[in-house]
């Protein structure tokens, strides 16, 4: 079954964060990733959402490839190059591909 992960974030330091973006991306590409939604702010439908607030949703091809792209060496690189550049929610999340 296909997993998502939903991130919530908002940037703290741009430079930093280019940096973590520049190493997660390839990271999330490696394990069969793919962005369906990429640091976009979205428009409330209904409540609010902070203005600083940006969505990313990625999609990869089932829990056990998210988890090993979560877990990756590579990833804990990305992860170190956030600290203190964004700060960030993340969600797991399993369901049917539209």
């Amino acid at each position: 079954m296909t997993a998502y992960v939903l991130v919530e974030a908002e940037v703290l330091d741009k430079e930093r964060a280019d940096r973590y973006r520049e190493l997660a991306e390839p990271s999330i590409f490696r394990y069969g990733g793919r962005y369906l939604i990429q640091g976009t702010v979205p428009q409330a439908a209904e409540g609010t959402w902070p203005s600083a607030r940006v969505t990313t949703v990625v999609e990869f091809p089932n829990m056990d490839r998210l988890k090993e792209w979560y877990a990756s060496a590579e990833y804990a690189q990305a992860k170190a190059a956030r600290e203190g550049a964004i700060e960030v929610r993340l969600l797991f999340a399993e369901g049917k591909a539209a």
